[in-house]
């Protein structure tokens, strides 16, 4: 059990404390749980709490953007483009042409990424065309859309989980070298104490979740030129790096996530 992912561990404790009958399956991306007559499922790093439609838009890049600015949220535009080889009148005659528009329109660059993922994998940072024309063969290679966002200078990025509009946890990610902030790229998770960033990034987190309507969430805000903006919401609720850093805040953001699935109603200490 010792190989097996924080996320795993942490149902599988929160399941022996209260007798819910747990099985794992498919290495542990598909999990049962029962209790008398109720059953719930998890699926990746997804616990079931989030609607299927506040699902998809956080899931979707572009989706995503396309909402926070329909409520005025700032967010990092991110703009979509479907693969070619879904066809002409799917993806349209003039993608590429598109493509070198925004990248004209952004002399610090841009970045291209699947428009569904997440761990920073196919990230590319483009400057020019060469680098573009790379950069989207990759991500089509392997995904059917890919979204195009302007390249800021990030200040500072903070993720927030939150429950219900109750921050479980905040922590900023601290790059080493990497011009990303992923925390598979590299960065590590620093927890935020009560301040200025900590309300801030805490408000506008909720201000995006509210938004979409999701319940269960992460959602990762930044600062550019000293204001903060959205750049994604995660429906799945990844803690790996975390937890091996503060396991026992990391347990405890789980099971307040699963009490809502059991149903259980926990009381302010």
């Amino acid at each position: 059990m010792t190989d097996e992912r924080i996320f795993v561990q942490a149902i599988r404790r929160y399941c022996a404390e209260r007798d819910i009958a747990v099985d794992v399956r498919a290495d542990g991306w598909l999990i049962a749980m029962r209790r008398g007559e109720m059953r719930r499922f998890t699926f990746g790093y997804d616990i079931g709490l989030n609607s299927a439609i506040a699902h998809r838009l956080a899931n979707d890049k572009s989706a995503t953007s396309e909402a926070l600015a329909l409520e005025d949220v700032p967010c990092v535009p991110h703009e979509l483009f479907l693969n070619p080889k879904l066809g002409k009148h799917v993806a349209g005659a003039d993608w590429r042409e598109r493509m070198l528009a925004v990248l004209a329109q952004t002399p610090q660059g841009v970045v291209v990424k699947p428009n569904e993922g997440t761990s920073g994998r196919a990230v590319f940072k483009v400057t020019n065309v060469g680098e573009l024309d790379r950069a989207v063969g990759e991500v089509f290679s392997m995904s059917p859309g890919l979204v195009i966002s302007p390249h800021v200078a990030i200040e500072q990025e903070i993720r927030v989980v939150l429950l219900d509009d109750v921050p479980l946890v905040v922590y900023s990610k601290q790059r080493d070298s990497d011009w990303r902030h992923n925390l598979d790229a590299g960065a590590k998770p620093v927890l935020l104490e009560d301040g200025e960033d900590r309300a801030a990034s805490v408000k506008l987190a909720i201000d995006a979740a509210r938004a979409i309507g999701i319940v269960f969430a992460s959602i990762d805000v930044v600062r550019v030129d000293g204001d903060w903006r959205v750049l994604e919401i995660n429906s799945g609720v990844m803690m790996e790096t975390l937890g091996k850093l503060h396991p026992k805040l990391v347990q405890a953001a789980y099971d307040a996530a699963l009490d809502r699935v059991f149903g259980e109603v926990r009381h302010e200490r």
